[in-house]
C-alpha cells in the first residue's frame, strides 16, 4: 500500500535519478538531441554530450523539439570521449547500444547506476569502441531485419524506459489474479 505521503513520482519510480544517465557521442541532429533531452527530463535520467556535435547547442531546432522544457534539461557536455571515459567507472556500469550488437535489450538486467551510450545517427558508435566494449554492445529487436537502425531519440526513450520498467517493484493487487484471470498489480 502506498502511504497518503508518498509522491506520485516516488509511486511511479519517475523521481529524478543521478544513477541512471543517458549518453550521446558526437549527435549530428539537432531535432534528436532536443528530443532525447526532452525524454531524460520527463524519466528523470540525467543527459551527457560528447563532442563534437553537429550542431551548436543554442539552434532554435534543440529548443524546439525539447520545447520549453530545454533549459531544465542542463546536459553535461565533454569535450571528448576519453575525457568522459574516465568518468565512466563513477557514473555506473555501461551499455553500449548498436543495431548490430549480439544481445537484446529484453535480456539486460540494468544495475541501479546505468549508463545508456549511443552513437551518432549516420554511423553509430565509432569502431574503436565496438572492438574495446563488445560485450557491453546491446541491440534493440526490430521485427523488419532489413532496417537499419531505430531514429536516435526513439531508440533513447526504448532503452531508458525499460530500464525504468526495471527498477519498478510491483505487488499482487488482492493477492492475485481477478476472476477475470488477469493479473493486477499497484506500485509499493
Amino acid at each position: 500500500m502506498t502511504t497518503p505521503t508518498a509522491t506520485i513520482q516516488e509511486a511511479s519510480g519517475l523521481s529524478p535519478q543521478k544513477d541512471l544517465h543517458v549518453v550521446l557521442v558526437t549527435p549530428e541532429i539537432a531535432w534528436n538531441t532536443g528530443n532525447a533531452g526532452r525524454t531524460c527530463l520527463a524519466a528523470g535520467a540525467e543527459l551527457h554530450l560528447v563532442r563534437p556535435l553537429g550542431f551548436s547547442l543554442e539552434e532554435r531546432e534543440v529548443r524546439r523539439a525539447g520545447v520549453d522544457y530545454w533549459p531544465r534539461v542542463q546536459p553535461v557536455v565533454w569535450q571528448e570521449w576519453p575525457e568522459f571515459e574516465a568518468a565512466l567507472p563513477e557514473l555506473g556500469e555501461s551499455f553500449f547500444f548498436s543495431a548490430e550488437a549480439p544481445r537484446e535489450l529484453w535480456d539486460v538486467r540494468f544495475p541501479r547506476k546505468s549508463v545508456l551510450i549511443f552513437g551518432r545517427e549516420s554511423g553509430g558508435l565509432p569502431d574503436e569502441l565496438r572492438r574495446r566494449h563488445i560485450e557491453r554492445f546491446v541491440c534493440i529487436p526490430m521485427a523488419d531485419t532489413r532496417m537499419r537502425s531505430l531514429n536516435l531519440s526513439t531508440a533513447v526513450a526504448i532503452a531508458l524506459y525499460e530500464a525504468l520498467r526495471q527498477r519498478r517493484r510491483t505487488r499482487p493487487v488482492g493477492g492475485g489474479a481477478t476472476s477475470d484471470g488477469v493479473q493486477r498489480t499497484t506500485r509499493q
